[in-house]
């Protein structure tokens, strides 16, 4: 699907990789993708492998460990739903009890090296699984679960234990392990009945996963359930890259509390997006208190939620809010065909037409998928006036396409929806239905089913109506699998949107795995000579980091006596700006450390005494005082590295100047990516019109400004282990064709 995407590199996206790289245009040879063993500049591994878990869902055989059949004990229900899972799926089942013959009238073995033969699986029945792993491992048994609590969710004794158990598991070569605290979500009853694309679902909460499992109920197919606990060993990422892969699987739903890996996640659902397949995730911790809450749950890093957020959009993965945006959501990208090209200028035939019969339904609904980015496009002349054939003249079909209620209710009806979805800018149609109204809703509904048989466009219905029991809605509208059907006006548009901006990315989509630099630019050695550790470098030597990498900053002269500075304004020219360096100010506008628009020698001399007094004063220490050229037109922007606990390091560009942190506009991007990121990075701030031009100003060189995030991304892929923060502020962007001139720099070595 995706394999054009490689295909041959344009001179601009040559330029953008060579700037990436720290080469020049004609050192750029094309990447390959990431095999086995690759790993990135920084040491992080490129490639991720699919673990094979078909024996986990599937496996022949299952071993019971402390299986019981005395009533009254929880391990009793829970082998009693293990054999009937057992039988379903084919498995041989064996319980294990040291002093039970017997188990259900099934012979009981001592221990699992008594087994009569080797088994795929074997689920722990019991409180310390730590004592087991070496006996499983000698048993050559492919997966275990382990069910106890009591682990990293408790705090710190309890993350020492499964640290235990995590560094067991990972001697044992060959198994793997569920949980701990995990549950027998994996072992539910699926329909078997169900066809279509099915959804994955991933939890680290069973109860989270219910209303997504619960959509069986509704026609919707499941097909695996991967409850991953405290990913001990076993993560989120290992069953995205799993279900990626499987045929059946048309989208993955995840309810994620934390992450084990940041770098691990990246790769799974860069597979994910390499294969087009949809993943669709909660996850929590947006605000302190649902942090908080996660880390007590699961013990996993949630991550700074900015640089999650920003990670998840960066590979295609779709973040949702609420469980019901994630079942609505991951069931239309599931069996949504995917949306075909309006035109070669439009790759994605985005365009979406409101049907209804109210004109007041159609205009609310208008609203609001406006307003969430959706594009209604207004209908031709020609299509209105086809329309008008059956709707009458004074209704608008403009786009809201209001029919006035009657001709739903006869011949018209099915006229007037193939004609809408036989536009060329159409591809979705989307039919609120408030209430019902029968006869004439019972045949509206029908129409939609037969007309979404008819086109490979999307259509979608909202029944609104709290009464869901009709013929209309549970048997006509819920027995088609063409027909996206919604209960809110609010799921249906957000996952409308999500179903559109997933085509457009995988269209586009270039993983950036493949592109990845493999080994240190000659920026590297000389930048690394610069490095402190545990220090922060003064202005000077920060801003000798950014000349490593080709980042322009001013002319610029360091200087320990007035004479020297006023010699120095006359090489670096007025007017001049007068900076105290040294490696412990940070912000020396407020401790009145800068002097700008200097044009004279008295002046000079005046600010240096005047420099050098203050910095006595506040018992600032010195390397000296900074002449520097004077740079004024263009706009302000900080482009930064920070250390992310999760994700390592990070690449941040925004509005700067004095007022970036009154502002907070920032986008956040975790390398490695390309230029295509770079630029969505600044589409994202919403001051982006600034770079444009604004009032009179000329646009800003845009292209510049992408040319040293790439730079900085390179620092931060080539140093980020060494560098703990590093800001650009202010990075003036000069007008188009001018360059960007970093005016500051603080670098704080790790």
């Amino acid at each position: 699907m995706l394999g054009s995407t490689h295909g041959t590199l344009t001179t601009d996206s040559r330029r953008a990789r060579a700037i990436a790289c720290g080469e020049t245009p004609q050192q750029i040879v094309h990447g390959r993708p990431a095999e086995a063993g690759d790993l990135d500049v920084s040491g992080r591994p490129l490639y991720a492998a699919v673990p094979d878990l078909d024996r986990f869902f599937r496996p022949e055989s299952v071993a019971v460990v402390g299986a019981s059949d005395a009533e009254g004990r929880p391990n009793t229900g829970i082998t009693r739903q293990l054999l009937a899972w057992a039988e379903r799926v084919g498995a041989r089942l064996h319980p294990v009890h040291p002093t039970r013959p017997s188990v259900f009238g099934i012979p009981c073995s001592p221990s699992v090296a008594d087994l009569p033969e080797q088994v795929d699986l074997a689920v722990l029945l019991v409180s310390d699984p730590l004592p087991l792993i070496d006996e499983l491992a000698e048993g050559k048994v492919k997966f275990a679960v382990a069910f106890a609590s009591g682990f990293a969710e408790t705090g710190e004794e309890g993350a020492l234990a499964q640290q235990r158990l995590a560094a067991a598991v990972a001697r044992s070569e060959g198994l793997r392990l569920l949980g701990p605290n995990t549950n027998l979500n994996a072992f539910e009853r699926f329909r078997d009945d169900l066809d279509g694309p099915a959804i994955a679902l991933i939890t680290q909460s069973g109860h989270q996963g219910r209303p997504v499992f619960s959509l069986q109920e509704l026609g919707i197919r499941l097909s695996h359930w991967a409850p991953t606990g405290n990913e001990a060993d076993l993560e989120t990422a290992d069953f995205i890259s799993y279900f990626a892969e499987r045929p059946e699987v048309g989208a993955i739903a995840c309810y994620i509390e934390g992450l084990k890996d940041g770098r691990s996640f990246l790769l799974a659902a860069d597979r994910a997006a390499r294969r087009g397949v949809p993943v669709v995730a909660v996850k929590v911790g947006r605000t302190e208190a649902g942090a908080r809450t996660a880390a007590t749950h699961t013990g996993k890093l949630t991550g700074a939620d900015s640089v999650v957020d920003a990670a998840m959009r960066q590979y295609g993965v779709i973040r949702v809010d609420g469980l019901d945006e994630l079942q609505d959501t991951a069931t239309l990208l599931a069996r949504a065909r995917r949306p075909r090209a309006e035109a070669a200028s439009r790759p994605v035939a985005d365009g979406v037409v409101v049907y209804s019969i109210s004109g007041g339904t159609g205009a609310h609904f208008a609203d609001l998928a406006t307003e969430a980015g959706l594009r209604l496009p207004t209908l031709s002349e020609a299509k209105q006036a086809e329309l008008h054939q059956w709707i009458p003249d004074y209704l608008n079909v403009a786009n809201p396409v209001d029919n006035g209620g009657h001709p739903v209710g006869d011949w018209r009806g099915p006229r007037i929806l193939d004609a809408i979805l036989d536009d060329p800018a159409v591809g979705v149609l989307i039919c609120p239905i408030t209430g019902p109204f029968p006869p004439m809703s019972d045949k509206l509904a029908q129409d939609l089913v037969d007309a979404a048989e008819r086109t490979d466009k999307l259509v979608c219905v909202v029944w609104g109506s709290p009464v869901g029991t009709e013929d209309a809605y549970r048997q006509t509208l819920l027995g088609s699998s063409k027909v996206a059907t919604f209960r809110t006006f609010a799921n249906c548009i957000t996952a409308v949107r999500a179903h559109l901006d997933h085509a457009r990315f995988t269209t586009a989509y270039r993983s950036p795995f493949d592109e990845a630099p493999r080994s240190p630019s000659p920026s590297f050695r000389k930048a690394r000579a610069l490095m402190r550790p545990g220090q922060q470098l003064s202005e000077h030597a920060a801003k000798q980091l950014l000349r490593a990498y080709g980042i322009r900053v001013p002319r610029e002269q360091l200087v320990t006596s007035a004479a020297a500075a006023v010699r120095a304004a006359s090489l670096v020219g007025y007017p001049v700006v007068m900076k105290a360096s040294g490696a412990r100010i940070a912000h020396k506008t407020e401790l009145g450390l800068v002097k700008i628009g200097l044009t004279s020698a008295s002046q000079i001399r005046d600010a240096y005494r005047e420099l050098t007094d203050i910095a006595r004063y506040e018992d600032v220490s010195l390397d000296g005082v900074l002449v520097c050229q004077m740079v004024e037109r263009g706009v302000e922007m900080v482009v930064g590295v920070t250390h992310d606990d999760l994700f390592g390091p990070t690449v941040t560009v925004g509005l700067g100047g004095v007022l970036v942190e009154v502002l907070r506009d920032a986008a956040v991007r975790v390398p490695p990516f390309g230029e295509d990121q770079a630029r969505a990075m600044l589409d994202e701030l919403r001051g982006r019109a600034l770079l444009d031009g604004v009032r009179g100003a000329p646009p800003a060189d845009v292209d510049a400004l992408v040319e040293v995030v790439l730079r900085v991304q390179r620092m931060a892929l080539e140093l980020g282990d060494e560098i703990a923060e590093l800001d650009i502020n202010p990075l003036m962007v000069l007008p188009r064709g001018q360059g960007a001139v970093a005016l500051d720099a603080l670098a704080v070595c790790r």
